[in-house]
């Protein structure tokens, strides 16, 4: 049930900017990182740069600190048709020629919205990046917004909605997560069809003036580039765009909902969806968070998938996951079954989860630390990855962060941690949501409180 577009993404806690950070990193691909450089330029932008110079490609991501919860109320989607329309003409050129300008150069391009930010992706050849920056910067700057792409967009945005009913799966994440997180956290991207019916294109261009400016901006390069040529590049193609002052990092109210909710649809599966307040990603305990999922829902040797699914056969898919937005955080169980397996689902997923501070083994803690550590080494063979962990390093932690760090405090967790989390942060407050045919019978979910939805 994990959406396509989850926003890991934390407040900076301490503002002081580390002009230059050694690094000293060899990666397995044989690059050299010789030095991390993390800076606030004159324009406004925040920016990093990961070099790393026997790579034969640079990726950048433009994070624009704004998304679905600078929405207006009422207009709930406005971030979305945004970023799906702000490339589609500018002062300059029309969508097609600056379509082709992108394809002239090579590049790899993309944008997405998540909750709090709004996020522009590239990746292109060295020897390309000036002039890839310089057309975000086309786009940033001077959108026209053009009427007829404007219509169109919504009407996919739309059409996008319908097929969401359709999808039981990202459905029943979205009704979990407007009751997890509330009214602002809780929106979705797509938003309402009723709140799309209230946009226009004269709202796009009201958003923008808004929220788009340098100050609200972080930037984050990695691969074969100078980090002067690239500061440079930045300063020269952002300078004067909007205020240079640093908004857009304050964080926003979580309004979670413990309670059982029920949405009627006529489907063959039900689907379940648990979750409960956790710790923030920049938490001294968020590493030990990390390996308890791990060892739930790591692969096809987790807890869940072996116990729930292979042992009882309960569950045509189960997970574990978090989320964390700026300053909170959240853990997630979701799981797929037939609805007369609804009741005992539910239970055992909570089961598995109690149980582990009495019998957690040693070789499953081990195999979980493995596995995350794997993911972040093989992470970094690819150009792209880096860069995107580095806008996750400048977000949450306010500074870059070498893998052998990030590796370290995983591999740090003992069994005796897993116990204290388990025993020190509470689960005695749940929000439940299932999705089908059939309400659950028997949910506490420490409360005492239920609700019916009003279905979809």
């Amino acid at each position: 049930m994990p959406p396509p577009h989850v926003d890991l993404q934390v407040v900076c806690r301490d503002d002081s900017l580390l002009p230059r950070l050694s690094a000293g990193e060899t990666t397995k691909a044989g690059a050299s990182v010789t030095d991390f450089v993390h800076e606030n330029l004159p324009c406004g932008i925040e920016y990093g740069v990961t070099p790393l110079p026997r790579r034969h490609v640079v990726s950048f991501q433009i994070r624009v600190l704004a998304g679905a919860c600078s929405e207006v109320a009422d207009k709930l989607g406005l971030a979305r048709l945004v970023a799906e329309t702000i490339d589609k003409g500018t002062q300059k050129r029309t969508g097609r020629e600056l379509s082709d300008a992108f394809d002239a150069i090579g590049a790899s391009h993309g944008g997405a919205t998540g909750r709090e930010t709004t996020t522009f992706a590239c990746t292109i050849l060295p020897e390309h990046f000036e002039r890839a920056v310089a057309l975000h910067a086309e786009f940033l700057r001077t959108p026209t917004f053009p009427e007829e792409t404007f219509s169109v967009n919504l009407q996919l945005t739309r059409q996008e909605l319908v097929a969401l009913e359709d999808d039981a799966h990202n459905l029943a994440d979205k009704l979990i997560g407007q009751k997890a997180y509330g009214p602002l956290l809780g929106r979705h991207p797509l938003g309402e069809p009723e709140t799309l019916d209230r946009i226009s294109r004269n709202d796009l261009e009201t958003h923008w003036r808004s929220h788009f400016c340098a100050g609200r901006m972080m930037v984050a390069v990695a691969g074969a580039v100078d980090p002067e040529r690239a500061a440079g590049v930045l300063q020269e193609q952002f300078d004067g765009f909007g205020s240079p002052d640093r908004n857009g990092r304050g964080t926003f109210p979580v309004e979670f909902s413990p309670g059982t909710t029920h949405y009627e649809k006529e489907l063959e599966q039900e689907q379940i969806g648990i979750c409960w307040p956790a710790l923030d990603a920049i938490h001294d305990d968020f590493p030990i968070q990390q390996v308890i999922l791990g060892i739930l829902s790591g692969g096809m040797s987790g807890r869940l998938f072996t116990e729930v699914r292979e042992k009882q056969g309960l569950v045509y898919w189960v997970n574990a996951w978090q989320e964390t937005p700026r300053g909170a955080g959240m853990i997630f169980l979701g799981a797929s079954t037939t609805p007369d397996r609804c009741d005992r689902t539910y239970t055992t997923l909570l089961r598995e989860v109690d149980r582990l501070a009495e019998d957690i083994q040693q070789d499953e803690l081990d195999r979980a630390i493995t596995g995350i550590v794997a993911a972040l080494e093989t992470r970094g063979d690819s150009t792209r990855a880096r860069c995107a962990e580095l806008g996750n390093d400048l977000f949450f932690f306010g500074r870059p962060r070498l893998d052998e760090e990030r590796i370290a405090r995983v591999q740090a967790v003992t069994i005796e941690d897993v116990r204290r989390y388990l025993s020190t942060y509470s689960r005695d407050r749940l929000c439940v949501v299932t999705l089908g045919p059939r309400a659950l019978e028997n949910a506490a979910v420490g409360d005492g409180r239920t609700g019916k939805g009003k279905g979809t």
